[in-house]
């Protein structure tokens, strides 16, 4: 996967079990941003153990053992 041209954000690491319906992005600058998971049904529909089975490509990008989509930092980005 190849990095998404001119964003030199990434992400850092991803939290679905901090708060209920919401969950958590730390970003490789230092913020943390804290998104509903209703703004991303895919998600939504997948099970707790399932969403703590997610993978991130390239700092930019991350998906789940269960679920084709890839989602990039400019996605969580429109939503936050």
């Amino acid at each position: 996967m190849c990095k998404i041209p001119n964003v030199q954000l990434g992400i850092k690491d991803l939290d679905f079990t901090a708060i209920r319906g919401k969950f958590i992005a730390r970003l490789t600058d230092g913020r943390e941003i804290t998104i509903p998971v209703s703004m991303f049904p895919d998600i939504k529909r997948m099970s707790v153990k399932e969403r703590n089975k997610w993978m991130i490509l390239d700092d930019q990008y991350f998906t789940f053992e269960h679920n084709s989509r890839v989602y990039s930092v400019l996605d969580l980005l429109k939503v936050a």
